[in-house]
């Protein structure tokens, strides 16, 4: 009996110091979002920024899209063809 009110206290303290770590992580992970769009926003605004300053260079870079790929050639097929 008493090893089992042991046992019992031991995985409630397991379980406890679990769901600590966990918000902790969780709590990281936000700071780490925020810390990312944060970044993408800043970026994006001094690349506008120098791209106003100095067209020039901006026309030398290369796009970073890809050219969009030709479109494909679609057909309408009725169902009714299909159960034929």
């Amino acid at each position: 009996m008493v090893w089992l009110g042991l046992v019992s206290a031991v995985a409630l303290a397991v379980a406890l110091a679990a769901f600590a770590s966990i918000r902790r992580l969780k709590r990281r992970l936000e700071q780490l979002q925020q810390s990312y769009w944060d970044l993408r926003y800043e970026h994006g605004r001094l690349k506008a920024q120098v791209k106003r300053l100095d067209p020039e260079v901006a026309a030398e870079a290369p796009a970073e899209s890809p050219e969009p790929a030709p479109a494909a050639s679609t057909t309408f097929i009725p169902l009714s063809s299909l159960k034929r």
